[in-house]
């Protein structure tokens, strides 16, 4: 069987795609592919499944697994792509490898390498590299609002040619979202391992047992300290009774965001905690704020 890495050199169109990979299946208004390799880190692939719509329009939204910076393929349900495939868009189910293994540093590079790969291979799946749109709950959150702000051109000299391409998003919808980890709850409240936040520390990694290396990582993996006039529209769904992530978290971004004139949008759900019953109710929404900002 065809290693699905090669996909790229050979240029297979889309509807040959799922002959060569392990394996796809078809549901209402979408066909899945699954188990798409997108990177390689010490002999373990990573990999996204792949919702192919009935009628695409031509925009892709990627959608992050992940709660707590864990992943896994278990949550990805034949009905995970909805209401995104309904409304035509491509969406791209990402799988990253998990932590303690993985520090928030390596998972955050995961979803660039994950952007990347994507974008090379747009015209496999029929989708416009410049509408690009991406999701994704709490830790999904955190890392799609890392993209919104950090996505950035590739290398040009990389051997990789993956790697020239660039990681760059064109809107994002999230819920939730962790976005500054040096002002937890309200400023001054380091979170980065310590705190609030103590039990993550093994995501952290060694950096987070001082307070320089805490310093350093929470103005690398907060998403407010690198927004800037490029980063890309911003819409938040968050509870005003969250225990876990403070919806001040999502206030400061907006705060900031509107500084710089990044279109954006804060939902504050009156009661919600973090998470709540029928979610995917909220998700047209994000549908909207995509067709909005990822129309041609």
């Amino acid at each position: 069987m065809l290693n699905p890495n090669t996909l790229k050199p050979m240029k297979l169109p889309i509807f040959a795609l799922s002959s060569f990979l392990l394996a796809s299946s078809l549901f209402a208004g979408a066909e899945r592919i699954q188990d798409i390799i997108y990177h390689k880190v010490e002999g373990v692939a990573l990999t996204m499944d792949v919702f192919v719509p009935d009628n695409p329009n031509g925009a892709a939204v990627i959608k992050i697994v992940s709660g707590g910076w864990k992943s896994s393929h278990d949550r990805v349900k034949d009905d995970y792509s909805k209401p995104y495939t309904d409304h035509g868009y491509t969406v791209f189910a990402v799988v990253h490898g998990s932590q303690p293994r993985y520090k928030v540093r390596d998972i955050m590079g995961f979803m660039h390498r994950a952007v990347r790969y994507i974008r090379y291979n747009a015209d496999q799946w029929n989708i416009d590299p410049n509408r690009i749109g991406v999701t994704g709950a709490s830790a999904g959150g955190h890392l799609s609002l890392i993209l919104a702000t950090k996505g950035a051109p590739g290398d040009s000299e990389a051997n990789d040619p993956v790697d020239r391409a660039s990681s760059e998003v064109q809107a994002a919808a999230v819920f939730y979202p962790p976005t500054d980890y040096r002002n937890w709850a309200e400023p001054g409240d380091m979170a980065v391992g310590v705190g609030k936040q103590a039990r993550w520390q093994p995501a952290f990694g060694p950096e987070s047992e001082t307070a320089e290396g805490r310093e350093e990582l929470g103005h690398a993996m907060s998403s407010i300290y690198h927004i800037n006039r490029d980063t890309a529209p911003v819409y938040i769904i968050h509870g005003d009774s969250d225990p876990v992530v403070p919806l001040f978290q999502a206030e400061s971004f907006g705060k900031k965001a509107q500084r710089f004139g990044v279109p954006f949008e804060l939902v504050v759900k009156k009661g919600a905690k973090h998470g709540w019953p029928n979610r995917i109710d909220d998700e047209p929404q994000f549908v909207a704020w995509f067709d909005k900002h990822l129309s041609k």
